[in-house]
């Protein structure tokens, strides 16, 4: 997540559920199991927003509000989302006033790029940087991710190199933001 593991370095199994209605507006939640080395061990994201097109221009936008939910645990907070997209790239920005549940603020920007390749397969990439108070963390640490993706007998399969400038000790006590690799199979129902 945003260069970081979520899970101690170690795999996790998520689940989504989304609703979209036919004028751009939609809801839904994520979990998934985490270890951030204290009690923790489930991530619950809700999130509600409006998508659509500007006209005939090709250019898509999306806004809306996120809540991280740590049940048994005192660091929820809420995020706002912006993001625009036109062709293959998109520019998007996130920002919390209590990120991390810590009292200050955070914003995160991001490029992304994706890109179909022949044969079914699809490439995305993508730069963050994460502007933090100086409360927060004494870094404001960018990321970078490059995958491959396809569908293949009815599963959704990626491949991604993701890493980061920072070390993720700021947060987690140990390196939890070195380069890895990471491999997903997902299901749409």
């Amino acid at each position: 997540w945003r260069g970081y593991s979520q899970n101690d370095n170690k795999p996790a199994i998520s689940g989504s559920f989304d609703y979209g209605h036919a004028s751009g507006l939609y809801a839904g939640t994520w979990a998934s199991n985490v270890n951030f080395g204290d009690d923790t061990s489930i991530e619950i994201d809700i999130y509600a927003g409006y998508a659509n097109e500007i006209g005939d221009t090709g250019i898509s936008y999306d806004v809306g509000l996120l809540r991280y939910i740590y049940p048994g645990e005192s660091y929820n907070w809420n995020e706002l989302y912006a993001s625009l997209g036109y062709s293959y790239f998109s520019v998007s920005v996130a920002h919390s006033g209590d990120v991390y549940a810590s009292g200050e603020t955070g914003t995160y920007y991001s490029l992304g790029f994706d890109y179909d390749l022949p044969m079914g397969l699809a490439l995305s990439a993508g730069y963050g940087y994460y502007d933090y108070d100086d409360d927060v963390s004494e870094d404001s640490p960018s990321d970078y991710r490059i995958g491959l993706s396809t569908e293949l007998v009815g599963f959704g399969w990626d491949l991604t190199y993701t890493d980061s400038d920072s070390d993720g000790e700021d947060f987690y006590g140990e390196d939890l933001a070195d380069g890895r690799v990471i491999f997903t199979v997902s299901k749409s129902l």
